[in-house]
C-alpha cells in the first residue's frame, strides 16, 4: 500500500521544499524525485542509503550527483501521510541542528493546525 507524499505548505503559500526542489539543477532534481518515488511506494521501509532518520521522527531523504550532495527532510503524519518540510544543500558531514529544529517546528505547527493541539505525535 502506497503512501500519500506531500509538501509541507506555509500559510503564505510557500512550499519550501517543493521551492528547493525546482531550484535543484536537472540531474540533482531527477534524482530526488526518483527517491521521492522510492518514499511513496515504500514508506518507512525506506532506509538507506536513501533515507536515514535523524532525530523524533524526523527523516531525510538522501541524494548526491558528483560531489554536489542534497537532502529532503519529512516525518510521517497519520493514515500513511509523508510531509516533507524542506530541503538544504550538505556542506558538512553531520545534518546541521538548525535544519533538524526547523523540521521539528513544522511538525509542531502541522500538529496544532490539523489536530487543534500542541503536542505532536508521531
Amino acid at each position: 500500500m502506497r503512501f500519500e507524499v506531500e509538501f509541507y505548505e506555509k500559510d503564505d503559500g510557500e512550499q519550501p521544499a517543493k521551492e528547493f526542489l525546482l531550484s535543484l539543477d536537472k540531474k540533482m532534481r531527477a534524482k530526488m524525485s526518483d527517491i521521492i518515488v522510492l518514499l511513496r511506494d515504500n514508506g518507512n521501509a525506506l532506509r538507506l542509503p536513501y533515507s536515514e532518520c535523524l532525530d523524533d521522527g524526523i527523516f531525510e531523504l538522501r541524494a548526491k550527483v558528483g560531489s554536489d550532495i542534497s537532502r529532503v527532510l519529512y516525518f510521517f503524519y497519520i493514515d500513511r501521510q509523508i510531509i516533507l518540510t524542506h530541503g538544504f544543500i550538505k556542506k558538512t558531514q553531520k545534518t546541521p541542528r538548525r535544519e533538524i529544529e526547523k523540521a521539528k517546528n513544522i511538525v509542531r505547527i502541522i500538529s496544532v493546525e490539523r489536530r487543534g493541539d500542541d503536542e505532536y505525535q508521531i
